[in-house]
């Protein structure tokens, strides 16, 4: 899963590694660096001679992130701008058709309206997309149980992780019970689960992390990450494993999107999946660690 600003040799590399450990799911957006994520995640499944899965997404056309209630489907998912954007992202990709492709947001009021559907449709028939799926707005999973009872989508990406379990409330036996896959997104917390964020961590100038973890919250984040580790009586550096596989030990989730721009991201990330499921009683010590609140807002 890559956002832009990485380098490009580096990337590939890391795309590279990740797909000869076993790595077969990657997943971008036509919003990342305006099509340059999808021209690379292209480029590295092109050259490997594995089968890749690739899920990409649909900007919203009204630029509206997240979805906002009392939208008309149309604003944001038109049939004919899902048609283009599609055809923009084969482009990119270099690929004869898309296995997941996504709306980047979404909001249930949209369930039975506007033309997203029949767009949809076409576009399977047509062999140019094989799945659809929906990324849920952040910290809203309950916003896609509609959807999901219609039995029109076949993905769900929902954030996920030892401190947003709200997912596991309802939305992910809803998806298990309908045969609907669920992406989990941002198991580390954009890194703090992951033990990168501490009081003196400073990021750079106009990284949007410098707002996400703004004020009190890289101290705070990190009393709760310390507090984790030590109900564990585990080191902060074996957090990461454990967050990923937090995440892998619900029997709804399909798959997980972590981060993977260097190479010994990607070593651990297989490692720690390879690993499976944690056992019962470390993840009865994880739900006492769950904390509601949203740092994207």
């Amino acid at each position: 899963h890559m956002w832009i600003g990485a380098d490009d040799d580096r990337s590939l590399a890391a795309l590279h590694r990740a797909i000869d450990a076993g790595v077969d799911f990657i997943d971008t957006a036509l919003a990342y660096g305006d099509g340059h994520s999808e021209q690379l995640v292209g480029r590295a499944v092109r050259e490997s001679e594995r089968t890749i899965r690739v899920a990409t997404k649909i900007p919203p056309k009204n630029g509206q992130w997240p979805a906002q209630p009392g939208v008309d489907p149309d604003e944001a998912f038109p049939a004919d701008w899902i048609r283009a954007c599609t055809e923009r992202s084969l482009g990119h990709l270099g690929l004869d058709a898309i296995d997941v492709q996504q709306f980047h947001v979404w909001s249930d009021d949209w369930v039975d309206r506007g033309s997203w559907l029949a767009g949809i449709e076409k576009l399977k028939a047509e062999g140019a997309i094989r799945s659809f799926g929906v990324s849920i707005n952040d910290h809203q999973p309950e916003n896609a149980l509609r959807l999901i009872e219609t039995g029109v989508v076949d993905t769900v990406q929902v954030i996920y992780n030892i401190f947003d379990q709200s997912p596991a409330d309802r939305l992910l036996d809803a998806a298990g019970a309908a045969g609907v896959g669920v992406i989990v997104r941002v198991p580390f917390d954009e890194g703090s689960l992951a033990g990168q964020v501490r009081p003196e961590t400073e990021f750079p100038e106009g990284d949007w992390r410098n707002r996400y973890f703004g004020g009190d919250r890289k101290r705070e984040v990190w009393e709760r990450v310390t507090a984790i580790a030590g109900d564990l009586g585990i080191d902060v550096a074996e957090l990461p494993a454990i967050a990923l596989r937090f995440c892998l030990s619900h029997p709804a989730v399909s798959t997980v999107i972590a981060g993977m721009r260097r190479l010994e991201n990607v070593d651990a990330n297989v490692a720690a999946a390879d690993a499976g499921p944690l056992d019962d009683a470390t993840l009865e010590t994880l739900r006492r660690h769950r904390w509601q609140r949203n740092f994207y807002a």
